[in-house]
């Protein structure tokens, strides 16, 4: 779930999900009953359109299920977010009226049944040995701190409070200020302090000291569910390490030859590419030096690409994005960068490991054409059930993004050798990524082995090697779903461009992927052979007719 929609459902519910055992239990049999009476029903009788959502909807229901039979829940946290963080979305809801601020503050009452769920569901995993690796748990603890040490007007909760609607009489904000923080001093830092000692005394010192998947209780069948998640393919963690060896091996070829065009020589007695990879992580010419210019860097290759993304997909989505930091609790141990509806976050936090020359790719990735383009498209579909408009299939909308990164080239986007060097960097990130996580969780990797991996094939700094790692290793299966879903995108291209030829219109194949929403590989594979079987035609006929009615208005005009 995005966090648009995330803040909005807290805004509307005054508590929050039950997660205790019981819960989970009803929660398994009424998905299996979803999935036996979604079997039962005859799929070849189904409109194309149905079938697409029969097979999306299949998939998430399987998903749902496995992480339910690997009890999933007793480990309610990974490397990007955990339930107390992700609650903090709730402060950034839009509260209008006063039935919006009690209900608000009747979901800040329940949080001490919510984490007291959660922390039970923890211990059992515990004890069966089914935890976060300790050795990624340092430093979780500060966003639970953060909370817990901040009483009154200074809690990230009482946001909302600070600037109320006009609408609400004086005397009626005034008292609500009064409830909030009466619940933030007797509610929620108590449950957020019981929590950091839970985390700090408990969990972290008894968290496993293995890192595999697949050291976990039945961790094979586990590792290999988190694959099919991930990348929704039948592919062995062999196969996937042996895919990403093959793409490592043929980037750094085109690595070398960017660090060729771009005329550096090494020192004397170096060898190149460990040389170039030391000039980009230690010249000032490639950092930022206050965030501010960090963020309009990004806004102007965001306002670039502006101008020529209509030239590569037919439809637009209407709702634009905002550009904003990373939130400074969340920095430290966030991704470089983070798109969706309405929103691209920059992480301005320590701008010596936030290179320029990955900010163009980064910025297609996460803004437009990447994730702030696609995801609004989808949710603003007519006729799609909204587990389509507003899911996310990682292989798909991952894919996607980096395939994004991809049409950079194309969009004439990388102006220097050094653009293109941080292009090819992020792919190669992606790449390595096949070999480290596999290597991880199947063959036994160590986590310095791990880092030198990504550290000596990219132009990563040492800060995002050290949490990237990090973050494979607590989201097992994850990070496969970025080159695999953009292999295929691009697998899916050139089928598309050699069976039609002349008729091939690019728009058109990228508004035939995009129509779907976020599907599952094979769906959106069938979905592109439709599209070579109809002749190419655009999926949307309509707007091509007003695209032409436009452009010879146009030219009587002139």
């Amino acid at each position: 779930m995005d966090e648009d929609n995330q803040a909005t459902q807290e805004q509307q519910s005054d508590h929050l999900p039950k997660v205790d055992v019981a819960t989970q239990n009803l929660r398994t049999a009424y998905w299996q009953q979803a999935l036996t009476a979604l079997d039962a029903i005859p799929q070849a009788q189904l409109s194309a359109e149905d079938q697409v959502s029969y097979q999306v909807y299949r998939q998430q229901l399987q998903v749902l299920l496995d992480q339910q039979h690997f009890r999933a829940w007793e480990m309610p946290f990974n490397s990007d977010s955990a339930f107390w963080s992700d609650l903090g979305f709730s402060a950034e809801a839009k509260l209008r009226t006063r039935e919006d601020y009690q209900r608000y503050l009747k979901m800040l009452a329940d949080i001490p049944r919510y984490f007291t769920e959660h922390t039970d569901n923890m211990r059992a995993g515990l004890a069966r040995g089914f935890s976060q690796p300790r050795v990624t748990m340092t430093g979780r603890d500060q966003s639970i701190a953060d909370v817990a040490q901040a009483n009154g007007e200074a809690n990230p909760f009482y946001a909302p409070f600070k600037q109320m609607p006009a609408t609400l009489p004086a005397d009626v904000q005034a008292q609500l200020r009064r409830q909030a923080v009466r619940a933030i001093d007797t509610q929620v830092v108590p449950a957020y302090a019981r929590l950091l000692d839970f985390i700090r005394n408990e969990y972290q010192p008894r968290a496993r000291t293995t890192l595999a998947a697949e050291a976990l209780p039945d961790g094979q069948a586990y590792y290999r569910a988190q694959i099919r998640e991930f990348t929704t393919l039948d592919l062995s963690p062999d196969q996937i390490h042996q895919i990403g060896l093959q793409e490592v091996a043929k980037l750094r070829k085109q690595m070398d030859q960017t660090i060729a065009a771009s005329g550096f020589k090494p020192p004397a007695g170096q060898a190149v590419f460990p040389a170039f990879l030391h000039f980009l992580r230690t010249d000032p010419q490639f950092y930022a030096k206050t965030p501010e210019e960090l963020l309009k860097q990004a806004a102007w290759i965001a306002k670039r690409v502006d101008a020529k993304v209509g030239d590569y997909i037919g439809r637009l989505p209407r709702r634009r994005f905002a550009i904003e930091p990373v939130p400074p609790e969340l920095a430290p141990f966030y991704t470089g960068g983070r798109g969706g509806p309405g929103i691209y976050l920059v992480n301005t936090y320590n701008l010596p490991s936030r290179p320029l020359y990955n900010l163009t790719a980064l910025t297609l990735h996460e803004s437009s054409p990447g994730h702030a383009l696609q995801m609004p498209l989808a949710a603003e579909a007519q006729g799609l059930p909204e587990f389509r408009r507003y899911g996310f299939i990682s292989a798909y909308g991952e894919g996607w993004a980096l395939y994004s990164e991809y049409l950079g080239q194309e969009m004439g986007m990388y102006d220097t050798p050094y653009d293109r060097f941080g292009y090819l960097t992020y792919q190669m990130w992606r790449a390595c990524r096949l070999v480290i996580d596999t290597g991880i969780h199947h063959k036994g990797w160590t986590r310095e082995q791990a880092q030198a991996y990504l550290r000596d094939n990219t132009a990563l700094s040492e800060h995002e090697v050290t949490t990237e790692v990090d973050r494979y290793i607590a989201w097992p299966g994850q990070a496969l779903s970025y080159y695999l879903g953009e292999l295929k995108m691009l697998e899916l291209r050139h089928k598309a461009e050699t069976a039609l030829g002349e008729r091939f219109d690019l728009r058109h194949f990228h508004d035939a992927l995009l129509q779907t929403g976020s599907v599952p590989l094979p769906v959106l594979e069938a979905r592109i052979d439709r599209f070579i079987a109809d002749g190419g035609v655009s999926p949307y006929p309509n707007d091509d007719a007003a695209d032409a009615s436009a452009e010879a208005n146009a030219s009587a005009s002139d």
